[in-house]
């Protein structure tokens, strides 16, 4: 029984293993990303994926938007809803700027306080979970 359990806890911390976390202001746990994708919430229920190609999709695998390999934003429908710039701004569908990804996974509104945070998680990919889509 013993080794069962430790066997259990072995293999839940290894698929636990390169999941990044994604955090509010306050430190606090909001969900994860996993390297190929998978967003999770706090509860590490599966609330969408990030495909390789840039495709968003919800829990259900319904396409709601894709991300270009210019950092441009798109809804399901193609229209572009925002943009990620190399450094890091996010800005809207009209350019105007409503946040900032830092290098160090900081992530700021658009008055430069601080929202949550992302260490290790692509730019883009931070900017589809706190400024363009609310996964559930």
């Amino acid at each position: 029984m013993k080794k069962t359990l430790l066997i259990g806890l072995l293999l839940f911390s290894l698929s636990s293993l390169g999941a990044q976390t994604i955090e509010s202001g306050n430190r606090s746990t909001t969900g994860y990303i996993k390297p190929d994708g998978t967003i999770e919430n706090s509860s590490r229920s599966t609330v969408g994926y990030i495909k390789s190609d840039g495709t968003i999709e919800n829990k259900n695998r319904s396409t709601i938007g894709y991300i270009k390999s210019d950092g441009t934003i798109e809804n399901s429908s193609r229209s572009t809803i925002g943009y990620v710039k190399k450094d890091g701004t996010v800005e809207n569908s009209s350019r105007s700027t409503i946040g900032y990804i830092k290098d160090d996974g900081t992530v700021e509104n658009s008055s430069r306080s601080t929202i949550g945070y992302a260490k290790g998680i692509k730019k883009e990919w931070a900017a589809v979970v706190y400024f363009f889509f609310k996964l559930d």
